[in-house]
């Protein structure tokens, strides 16, 4: 009897397809307040995990195949997520590893699951609404909704979709320190994990993205962690070759000069030196706008005085060192 037949035959379940029809229906059925019914939906959920990965071996690609198309069928990936909330602790555990199994699944140049989510968008919807359940819910949300950014066509799905991407606005600056850090790593890689397709929705949706009602916002945010983030993130997708057309927009807005110029002077260091690194790319920009040549001839003098002390505990680091040397030259040579 081979392992996968063993692990059916403990749960009752003669096939693949089987098995999952049966963890379908125990997830349908789990309620919190009858243990019964918990366990149940424990004991497929771990059937199919060993099936899917192999409980001593490798998993046989030709029942994996079998499970997944049973799976696609009946929706079982949004009964998965769904019911991620009401079921045992464990079982969220295999949950995740199930999700992220079948997600990653190949058939030669095809990615099975990705088409069926990419199809099933509530799926994903869950998956981001799911930064709103309780803290290890959210979490475990979290680590399968990264695993689908991985996917540049389910990374599309969540960028043009004004209401999953306008909430992680909201998520990342949550109350829960650890679930607003968690969305905040989903938010960089739906931001950084597929330059080209981010880059164009970037441009395309650049008012709505960088506007006062959006990233403004997480820059002004009263959550130092989340300012900070914002801040460093910002300059990533700035200084990246691939986001040119967006950076040359941003350094061509007096506001945001204005803004980079408050935050070097703010309390945190660490805040300073991240505003720095955007502040340097309006300076050493040589086509500035009339606009942002008047604020740095306007500030010339401050600028320089507070830049020469700026950070000097730095001194070590040469390329700060560099960088901070050659602004104060091109501040000094502004006519």
């Amino acid at each position: 009897m081979s392992g996968a037949a063993a692990i059916m035959k403990g749960v009752k379940a003669k096939t693949a397809q089987d098995l999952v029809q049966k963890t379908h229906k125990a997830l349908m059925a789990v309620d919190p307040e009858k243990q019964a019914t918990v366990v149940e939906a424990a004991k497929f959920l771990g059937a199919m995990k060993n099936v899917l990965y192999g409980a001593a071996s490798p998993a046989q690609e030709t029942i994996v195949s079998q499970a997944a198309t049973e799976a696609y069928a009946i929706g079982l990936m949004y009964e998965l997520v769904k019911k991620i909330e009401i079921v045992g602790f464990e079982s969220k555990k295999d949950t995740v590893a199930i999700f992220n199994k079948l997600l990653r699944r190949e058939l030669g140049a095809r990615m099975p699951t990705v088409e069926h989510i990419c199809g099933k968008p509530e799926i994903l919807t869950e998956l981001v609404q799911g930064y709103t359940k309780k803290h290890v819910d959210a979490l475990n949300c979290g680590m399968m909704l990264r695993e689908c950014i991985k996917q540049e066509p389910l990374t599309k799905v969540i960028l043009n979709d004004d209401s999953l991407f306008g909430n992680f606005f909201e998520y990342v600056q949550l109350q829960q320190f650890d679930v607003a850090a968690d969305a905040f790593s989903t938010f960089k890689e739906l931001l950084t994990a597929h330059k080209i397709a981010c880059a164009d929705f970037l441009e395309k949706n650049y008012d709505k993205v960088f506007g006062a009602e959006q990233y403004q916002q997480l820059l002004s945010s009263g959550n130092y962690v989340t300012r900070r983030q914002a801040l460093k993130l910002l300059g990533e997708l700035l200084l990246d070759r691939a986001n040119f057309s967006i950076m040359t927009k941003y350094i061509s807005n007096p506001e945001n000069l204005k803004v980079m110029m408050n935050m070097l002077r703010d309390p945190s260091k660490n805040i300073q030196f991240e505003a720095f690194h955007v502040f340097k790319i309006f300076v050493a920009n040589p086509n500035k706008e009339a606009p942002i040549m008047r604020i740095l001839l306007g500030n010339k003098q401050k600028l320089i005085d507070y830049l020469t002390k700026f950070h000097e505990s730095r001194a070590e680091d040469e390329q700060f060192a560099d960088e901070k040397d050659y602004l104060i030259k091109q501040i000094k040579a502004l006519k």
